[in-house]
């Protein structure tokens, strides 16, 4: 299921929600306050390169990059995590 980072137009406030293509369509239906935030290029769902996404998803759940560092030193010297 996709995120799409929102703000809310006449307060500001911005989130990010996670839901189906059909669900954001009836979302934006029903809550003409809040809009897509496309404010980040790297939220742009063309934009961006791996590292950027890896960035991303580390900085969303810090503790998935603790989780890259334990594969990568468990698999011998020549290990390499490539995303």
């Amino acid at each position: 299921m996709p995120y799409y980072p929102i703000i809310n137009k006449k307060t500001g406030e911005q989130k990010e929600v996670k839901m189906t293509i059909d669900e954001w369509e009836q979302f934006k239906k029903d809550n003409n306050d809040w809009d897509r935030d496309w404010s980040d290029p790297s939220t742009v769902p063309t934009s961006g390169s791996v590292g950027e996404m890896q960035d991303r998803i580390i900085k969303a759940h810090p503790s998935w990059g603790e989780v890259l560092k334990k594969v990568k030193k468990s698999g011998g010297s020549k290990s390499q995590i490539q995303l």
